[in-house]
Formats: structure tokens, sequence, C-alpha cells
């Protein structure tokens, strides 16, 4: 093995040129890396066969993943709805914001996800998966388990972001190797190739290095079957996508073990509307890894910004000194007003023993709070504004978001994966069983009374309903009007922020009995996406949802419409822009996205 290639994985600078584009579709990677560099690997004994590679390997992938990890969450939040841009906000983001991404942008750097990609490549073509220690253990399984990951996660942002990239799925080490014509592959094309890659490894385990730098190592990876989940989404194969999240949660602790959703909420105390009461952690996710833990996986970003990848989130959503406490993105009123049209149902015992449902009156606030406190109050919890002083002494209006108060970079937790299970459940032809998620939450009682009698005239999707074992000693759902009890674990998502969903009369499943199924999954797959802003906002999702959705239903408008009304009035410009499809993705001199013309 050549000197030093523990190191050279963590700093090789893979930078991969995209220069040509032949006429059938293949790219010519010429000059994929600098030649001149010390740690181009040529040829030689690049095998990795020893134990002390693994770590290295693997923190060397991680360490280029901190590369794109604010991009993954900007990305995917300013090119949508929820987010806005301030006087403050530099111009490459603001031009991230109105789609004029050109090639000398900082968030338009594909070379990144190669680097990646090309270390990942290394990786898999020489670790020996075969070789064991002295106690028989696999050395490389697991590690190997974590870069395929690695790589099918990155292939899939870069194909989201640039709609039809260069494939190539062999490292490349020499310049004969960058001068070679690459396929050219669409979002579909990734996540087939990726979900076949990955099938046969789903139930290996990832490795567990303990704690690193004060964060438990297992929040690094990105776990197998939500990996296929995410990449069978997207495929459109929905019933293995439900299959597939469904798998990581029951198996996620162990067999026979569960990860219900929690009964984490936002709540109003009571009636009065001047007491709120908070309970676990909403809308963002404690670094401590545990078995009901909300976060699944982060990318770890430095703590100190001369030591490398300093996330940049932190300054772009929050005053701070170190931006003069001028915060470059904010709520858009599109976001306000989804949030502030919810209907938030609270539930009451009266003195007869019986329970009242009352609704908040709209335009609620408070003196201490500038944040409008109508509808869901999951945007009250996660934003804040303040009057505050810059350094001069002047009056200013200071803001957190406090799903960036942290420097590692989120990318899955607990309730995204139940969402998307959701989502997928829909899509498949569930509509009723979607539905539950989102009001009151899911156990084997409620499929078997409430979803199963909706299909009981078709055998096929009473057999698939019945593979989602949700034990009701292990999913103990907590019902309106209840403020604590030791077994319920389970409520609905909307619940976390809009009081009781399944009480609410404004928060009903579509007419089963005067909808066609195509209208039932579509009105709630309408309220899957709504949920999904007032859960997710600020955390990169918006844009790939609304993304999904519109290529689902084939209609650019359902994207289009709701991104030019970010700021509460119709910008006619950017809705026209992005009519065109292919002006949702980025390109790089032409040479990597799709044709715009």
């Amino acid at each position: 093995m050549k000197k030093d290639i523990k190191n050279r994985l963590r700093t090789i600078p893979f930078i991969v040129c995209l220069l040509t584009m032949s006429a059938v579709g293949l790219t010519s990677c010429e000059d994929f890396f600098n030649q001149e560099s010390e740690y181009v690997i040529y040829e030689g004994d690049n095998a990795l066969d020893n134990a002390a590679d693994t770590i290295y390997s693997v923190i060397g992938v991680l360490n280029k993943l901190q590369a794109i990890a604010d991009r993954t969450i900007l990305l995917g939040e300013v090119r949508g709805d929820l987010v806005d841009v301030t006087d403050y906000t530099h111009a490459d983001l603001r031009k991230v914001a109105s789609f004029d991404i050109d090639a000398d942008n900082k968030y338009n750097n594909p070379r990144d996800y190669y680097a990646i990609i090309n270390n990942c490549n290394y990786f898999i073509a020489n670790a020996d998966t075969a070789l064991r220690n002295n106690r028989n253990e696999a050395i490389f399984l697991r590690e190997y388990v974590a870069i395929k990951g690695f790589r099918a996660w990155t292939y899939l942002q870069l194909a989201l972001n640039y709609g039809s990239v260069p494939f190539v799925d062999k490292p490349i080490l020499t310049k004969e190797e960058s001068e070679k014509d690459y396929p050219r592959y669409d979002i579909k094309q990734i996540c087939n190739y990726f979900i076949n890659d990955l099938m046969p490894l789903a139930d290996e385990k990832l490795p567990a290095y303990g704690t690193i730098r004060g964060l438990d190592s297992r929040f690094f990876y990105f776990p197998i079957y939500l990996l296929l989940g995410e990449l069978n989404l997207w495929a459109e194969n929905y019933n293995q996508a439900a299959l597939n999240y469904y798998k990581y949660i029951s198996t996620r602790n162990g067999m026979n073990s569960a990860y219900p959703i929690g009964t984490d909420r936002i709540q109003w105390s009571d009636s009065e509307w001047e007491s709120i009461t908070i309970s676990g952690e909403i809308g963002h996710a404690v670094e401590e890894y545990a078995e009901q833990a909300e976060l699944i996986t982060l990318i770890p970003g430095d703590s100190i910004p001369s030591e490398g990848y300093y996330s940049e989130l932190r300054d772009l959503f929050n005053s701070s000194a170190d931006n003069e406490y001028n915060f470059s993105l904010k709520p858009s009123a599109a976001m306000q007003n989804l949030s502030a049209s919810q209907y938030y149902c609270h539930v009451e015992t009266n003195t007869q023993g019986e329970k009242d449902t009352i609704y908040a009156p709209k335009n609620v606030t408070w003196e201490s709070s500038k944040v409008d406190m109508s509808g869901d109050l999951r945007l009250y919890y996660a934003w804040d504004l303040l009057d505050g002083r810059n350094k001069n002494g002047d009056k200013i209006e200071e803001q957190s978001i406090s799903k960036h108060n942290t420097r590692n970079v989120h990318i899955y937790r607990r309730t995204m994966l139940y969402l998307r299970m959701a989502e997928a459940l829909n899509r498949a032809g569930y509509p009723v069983m979607a539905y539950k998620f989102l009001a009151s939450g899911v156990n084997n009682k409620v499929i078997e009374d409430e979803v199963i009698p909706c299909y009981a005239e078709d055998p096929a999707k009473v057999a698939f309903l019945r593979q989602f074992d949700f034990p009701t000693d292990l999913y103990g759902i907590l019902n309106p009007g209840v403020t604590a009890s030791e077994t319920a674990n389970t409520i609905g998502i909307h619940s976390r922020g809009s009081g009781w969903g399944s009480a609410s009369a404004y928060y009903q499943m579509p007419d089963t009995a005067s909808l066609s199924l195509d209208e039932q999954i579509e009105a709630v797959e309408d309220m899957i996406v709504n949920e999904a802003a007032l859960e997710f906002a600020f955390e990169g999702t918006r844009f790939y949802d609304l993304m999904r959705v519109a290529l689902r239903r084939s209609d650019v408008n359902y994207l289009a419409d709701r991104v030019a009304m970010r700021t509460g009035v119709n910008n006619e410009a950017l809705r026209v822009k992005l009519q065109t499809q292919a002006n949702w993705y980025l390109d790089w001199n032409g040479e990597i996205g799709i044709d715009k013309e």
C-alpha cells in the first residue's frame, strides 16, 4: 500500500472538471484531478487491507461531506417558499432565491459532490470486505456499508440539484480515466441504480466509533433502509418506499422494538390562551443518541471558523455579534400565513366530566413576543424576534431560529421519516392510513378498526396493510384531552403544533364517499405537504418536497405558484421562470445539468 493512504483519503483534493458533453448524452471528464498533486494515486498497491484504514477512510469521506452540508439545507430551503431574503443577504444567496445561479456562485460547485463520490468509489473498489480479524469479525464490512450509503445519498443530492449528471461508479485515478466518456443519469436512473446497489446491504450494521469530538458517531451515517425509502419515493415505487421506511422504524432499536413518533408537542395549557406548555423537543433535535432520539443523521461541523468547514447556517438565520446582528434569512410571509391559517384545537374536560373542543382565536400575540401565535405553534417555537441594540447602541430587530443553533447540520430525523412513510402510503393508494399518521398516530388497533375496513373489499390491499405491525403495547396513542400517560408514546404529527388533530373539525379525512380514490390521494397529499412545511420549515426540505409532488403530478405550477408567492404577493416573473422545469435545476457551464434551451 502506498504511504499515508489513510491520510490521503482524508485530504486528497479530488477536483472534478466537467468539460465537454457529447451529442449522445455522454460527458468527457478531462482533468478530473490536478495531476501535479502529490496526492494523486496512479497504480501500485492501492488495496485497503488493514483495520487502521477503516476509520480514516470513513472520516475522510465525512470531511468531504462537510463541504456540501450547508448547501444541502440552503438549496432546499432558499429556493422554496418558506424563507425570504433580507437587506443583508449576500449576492450569491440572493441569486439562489431568484433562481439566477451562475457558474461562479459559491453554492454551484459540482466538484464538491464528485470529490465525495470518487473517495467512495476508491474505497468500494479497494476494500477487502472478506478480510477478518483474529476474532473472525469482518474488518471492512460496516465501513463498506457506510461508504455505499454516503455515495448513494451524495448522488441523490447531485441529481436533485442538477437534474442530469455524469455517472461514474469506479474511481478515477489517472488522466486517461478522466478523459473517458461517462453516461448522464437523471433522478430516476440514479435512484434505480442505488436501490439495486444498497438492497443487498440493508440488514448489515453500520460502524460504531463511540464519541468523536462530543458527538455520538452513530449520527454520522445514512441508515440503508432509510436511504432505500428515499430512493424508492423519488423513483415512485411507493409500496416499496413505505415498506423501507417502516423497516427502519421497526428495526432501528433491534428486532421486536419500537421507534414511536413520541408525544412531544407545544400546546396551549388552557382555553385562556395565556400559557403554553412545551413537552420535549419540537422542530429540532437534541444531539444525544438514545433509543427514542428524534435525530437520526447529521453532518458534523467544525466549532471555529479556522478549523475548516464551519457552518454558516447559524449566522444566516440568527442575529449574533459575528454578523453584527444582521441576519440574512427570515420566515417568509407565505410561511407565516400557512402557520396562522391552521386551527388550533384544544380539548379539555368540563365540570360535568365531558370533553369540550375549543379553538384558539386568531391574532393571538404576547407582549413579550413579536411573533403571531395564531394557528400552529411550531413557528412560534422555532422563531423568535426581539427588539435589541447593536454595538453602536442603535435599535435593531434581533432574530433567533432555534433549529440552527448548532455547529452541525441535521439531515434526517424521526418525524421526517414518519411523514415520508405517510406520503408513500398515500401514493400507494392508502390515503386513510396516511391521514391517520397526521391526525392521531397509528398502532395495530387503529389499523384494524379504522383503516382496514376502508379497504376490506380488496384482499391484496388488506394483506399489504398488515405488513405494518405497530403493536398496541409498544405504540400507545395519547388521546385528546389527556395530559399524561405512562403507556402513551404516539400522537398525530399535526398535534405537535396545532392541538389535537384527531378532534379537530378542521382537520378531517377528505370525504371518502364523494371523492374518487385519486381525489382523496391528492387532497391528503396537500395535507402532507402543508404538514411538512409546518414541521420542517428552515430545515432544507421544502423545495424538494414541492419538486417531488410537482413531478409526480406533471404540474409545474404546483411548485411555481407557491414559490412565486413566498412574499405574500405574486412574483409573476419568477412564476413564469419556474413554469419551465429546466429552470428548477442548477447547471455548471453547460456541462452538468439540464439543457435550458
